[in-house]
């Protein structure tokens, strides 16, 4: 018992570990791109990417998990020439949480470049500088709230993701059992004790989380002379 509640912290720790690193990658260009682009279709991308909060997580895993099927073409398609089957598998656990981790990571950076001057940028261009290296070296360095608040809901959010692990995953030890699936599991078999301490786990942690963000927002208004 207690390796396999190790084991499950584990896993919940590998999959919110891996989700942020891949949502932090993929969200810099994405925010870049919607913070500065001015296309009217943007609103449609922006509106894509927010529909994870507003969706019950059922309806998102469902079609994820139809799409992951082998018996339909993605999911065939990557089985067959990959080797990967997604459902049922911690690779489409993965994907699922990136999908629904999607506005967690991206509005944060998205507010935090949108919100800087733009003089910033036009200084930096004015000096020669590349839009890379300008990205990089200036517009970074001056967005570390937003950067720290969309690294830390992402990870919180996963961590506490339920329905759609569980449409595409099920409930695999040491595959895609992850700590909030567990939770329900002893509940629903009267197993309260391993119950609370998966969940007063994720909430210290979740708590920690939110601390750190709250902390890190204060005091850089304070250092920006805000309140």
């Amino acid at each position: 018992m207690e390796t396999d509640f190790i084991d499950t912290l584990l896993l919940t720790a590998k999959l919110a570990t891996a989700t942020t690193g891949i949502l932090f990658l993929l969200g810099l260009p994405v925010a870049y791109i919607l913070a500065y682009t001015r296309y009217r279709i943007k609103v449609i991308f922006e509106a894509l990417i927010c529909m994870p909060m507003v969706l019950p997580p059922t309806v998102l895993g469902y079609y994820l998990l139809v799409a992951f099927s082998p018996q339909n073409g993605f999911g065939r398609f990557i089985e067959q020439y990959f080797d990967v089957r997604l459902a049922f598998a911690f690779e489409g656990i993965l994907i699922a949480s990136v999908i629904a981790g999607l506005p967690f990571m991206i509005q944060p950076l998205q507010s935090g470049l949108a919100s800087l001057p733009a003089s910033f940028r036009e200084a930096s261009y004015i000096l020669g500088k590349s839009r890379i290296t300008t990205f990089f070296r200036v517009l970074l360095p001056n967005i570390k709230p937003s950067i720290i608040t969309g690294i830390s809901l992402t990870f919180a959010h996963c961590i506490g993701e339920f329905g759609i692990v569980l449409m595409v995953g099920g409930n695999i030890p040491r595959q895609t059992r992850i700590a909030s699936i567990a939770i329900y599991d002893e509940v629903q078999t009267l197993n309260y004790s391993v119950a609370n301490k998966y969940s007063l786990i994720l909430f210290v942690t979740s708590f920690v989380l939110l601390t750190i963000i709250y902390s890190i927002n204060k005091g850089f208004r304070m250092k920006t002379g805000g309140e």
